[in-house]
């Protein structure tokens, strides 16, 4: 089998070929583009509010803190000399820049998986443990958070039938905490259960989070295997594994939100690739029904993963088969229906929750800043090489669109995936961000989409990889040591 990567070719047993040479140059220069436009974006956006003195944090962040926001994050200045986690993580950022690499080409898969889930779960502890073990709990113990309204709970059936009429402002004081109302209950009721089986403390919680939000970048792996990229996941893995986002996802409810999603999209990759060879019709209908329960549950657990099915719909693209898509969304939607026939409408809450939105924080967030504001805070957790990746990707679509839509169209396989699964979480992140629901505090919401965002990365010249990968380290330590943040 004969796969394509950036500008080269790569075989079956993972050996690269040399790339072109007019190949290397132009993605060499895309990516620098790429990069350059994250770099202003982020010194504009951290820059320009402060010595401008324009004003764009909520009036909740302003009264709820006394140290000034580092705008665009939600978090301030707080630089920490040494954290139980420094070392550990500093130790991490250089073993996984010395040995990750080389590793991760060599190792057989299924190693690849079972240590680079162990690896994913140390950074992430790493990072939250700079701050102690408050860096584990001290989000989830928050009223704001789910946890507190979690451990008052005593009758699903009633919190079902009620939760719409406790979303509005004027349901007060009945009304539920931020959070809570800006999901469906499906997100809660994760915490009830936890609560039930006694991990329902700050920290045990917080725990909890990470350990299932780690599998992030693993469910983005298996997803890259079962479309055909091996090779690409292999060159992907160590920018996955020790990704920028791990500072919020073991903080950050959005976390678990994203892994369900993850192993949703890497099921639909499996039931797929299981169509387009041919196998056995129990085969695919297994995976595209599992696909479907973890992507409706996921739309349970926020309003915004609707948007994924564009992703879902590059995935079948990608695998170059159909068939799972009909059982894939009956199943899914048998979820949604589920909780409708249990109390809770998704259709009758968006509009109140929309409502709720603009009457609170959403009126005293300007527009014309966290329209790219927020996508600087997706510069910060995801890294810089991720937009230089993302430029490659669409230099690609530029090149020639209709072969990446039809497998077999003399695009390598490896580059139809990559594009398609880059590009369509890049519309989602778009259209999100177009709708003005997603303004400001975006670190966590954008969590979800930053695996199948930082898979361009394996479009880039080699060269590029290895010192992409040590200011991606760097970058990550340097916001978690100099920074408090929110999430």
């Amino acid at each position: 089998m004969v796969s394509g990567t950036s500008g080269g070719t790569s075989v079956q047993d993972g050996t690269t070929a040399t790339p072109a040479p007019g190949g290397a140059r132009r993605d060499s220069r895309l990516a620098l583009v790429g990069s350059t436009i994250a770099v202003l974006l982020l010194a504009a956006a951290f820059s320009l509010p402060h010595l401008l003195d324009w004003d764009v944090a909520t009036r909740a962040s302003r009264s709820a803190v006394d140290e000034p926001l580092i705008t665009p994050l939600h978090g301030w200045w707080d630089p920490k000399l040494l954290g139980p986690g420094t070392l550990p993580a500093i130790a991490l950022a250089v073993l996984g820049w010395v040995w990750l690499p080389g590793w991760c080409r060599r190792a057989s898969w299924s190693r690849l998986l079972v240590v680079g889930y162990v690896l994913s779960l140390a950074w992430c502890l790493s990072l939250a443990l700079v701050d102690g073990t408050s860096g584990l709990s001290r989000v989830l113990g928050s009223s704001d958070e789910y946890l507190p309204t979690a451990r008052a709970v005593t009758d699903v059936g009633a919190l079902l039938h009620e939760y719409v009429a406790r979303i509005p402002y004027s349901a007060a004081p009945e009304n539920w905490p931020t959070h809570v109302a800006g999901h469906p209950p499906l997100m809660l009721l994760f915490f009830v259960g936890l609560v039930h089986l006694g991990l329902g403390g700050d920290l045990a919680a917080g725990l909890v989070v990470t350990v299932v939000g780690a599998s992030l970048p693993v469910a983005a792996l298996v997803a890259l295997r079962a479309l055909g990229a091996q090779d690409a996941a292999r060159r992907a893995a160590p920018f996955l594994l020790l990704s920028p986002v791990a500072v919020f996802v073991a903080v950050s409810a959005d976390a678990v939100i994203g892994t369900v999603m993850a192993w949703g999209i890497a099921c639909l990759a499996l039931a797929g690739a299981a169509a387009a060879r041919g196998a056995a019709v129990r085969v695919h209908l297994g995976w595209s029904l599992l696909a479907g329960l973890l992507l409706g549950c996921g739309v349970m657990m926020s309003y915004g993963m609707p948007l994924m099915g564009l992703v879902a719909l590059a995935v079948l693209v990608a695998a170059g088969s159909w068939r799972p898509l009909v059982p894939t969304a009956l199943a899914a939607l048998a979820v949604v229906l589920g909780f409708a026939l249990a109390g809770f409408s998704w259709w009758q809450a968006y509009p109140v929750l929309t409502d709720r939105y603009w009457d609170g924080i959403a009126a005293d967030r300007p527009a014309w800043y966290w329209t790219w504001g927020d996508l600087a805070c997706l510069v910060v957790i995801t890294g810089l090489l991720v937009p230089a990746g993302l430029a490659v990707a669409l230099g690609r679509v530029r090149g020639g669109a209709r072969g990446l839509l039809r497998r077999g169209a003399g695009v390598p396989q490896e580059v139809r995936v990559l594009v398609l699964l880059s590009l369509s979480t890049l519309l989602v992140v778009a259209l999100a961000d177009a709708s003005r629901m997603s303004k400001a505090e975006t670190e966590r919401i954008w969590v979800p989409f930053v695996p199948w965002l930082t898979v361009a990365v394996a479009l880039l010249p080699t060269r590029w990889l290895r010192v992409g990968l040590a200011v991606q380290l760097i970058c990550t330590l340097a916001v978690q040591q100099l920074l408090y943040t929110s999430w």
